[in-house]
């Protein structure tokens, strides 16, 4: 998917926040459970941005209808390189429903998850604010 790629390559975070769907479902590397909704999806997309460091995109590949795509990435989370997949599948509206990423080595996965949990009460928080309804 161009605009995700290109948004995501451009630090463009509110682009990438736009192209997901309310109803979106992130399935994280390391975690077992999805975690629905365009909030908790935006917010933890956030928390990446500042753990990856090196990030960049080498490969798109795209499905047969359309609307299932992958991007193959390579990343360092400190001093350990990975190498990952961004799995997207579109609604009937062209934004992203699903959006599961994978990476390699282990080592890679451990730091990405000791990482990101220790940011997470804090992606927890902004999710919270983000959709609090406005008064």
């Amino acid at each position: 998917m161009r605009a995700f790629r290109e948004a995501v390559e451009a630090g463009d975070l509110e682009a990438v926040e736009a192209l997901l769907a309310e109803d979106v479902v992130f399935t994280s590397p390391v975690v077992f459970k999805p975690y629905p909704g365009k909030a908790i999806t935006a917010a933890i997309l956030r928390a990446v941005t500042r753990v990856f460091e090196d990030f960049r995109y080498e490969r798109e590949l795209g499905g047969g209808d359309g609307r299932d795509h992958a991007l193959v990435f390579r990343a360092r989370v400190g001093e350990r390189e990975l190498s990952g997949c961004d799995f997207i599948h579109l609604d009937e509206d062209g934004l992203i429903d699903e959006l599961t990423v994978m990476v390699r080595p282990l080592s890679g996965a451990q730091a990405l998850a000791e990482a990101m949990g220790a940011r997470f009460d804090e992606i927890l928080q902004e999710a919270e604010a983000r959709s609090a309804p406005a008064s």
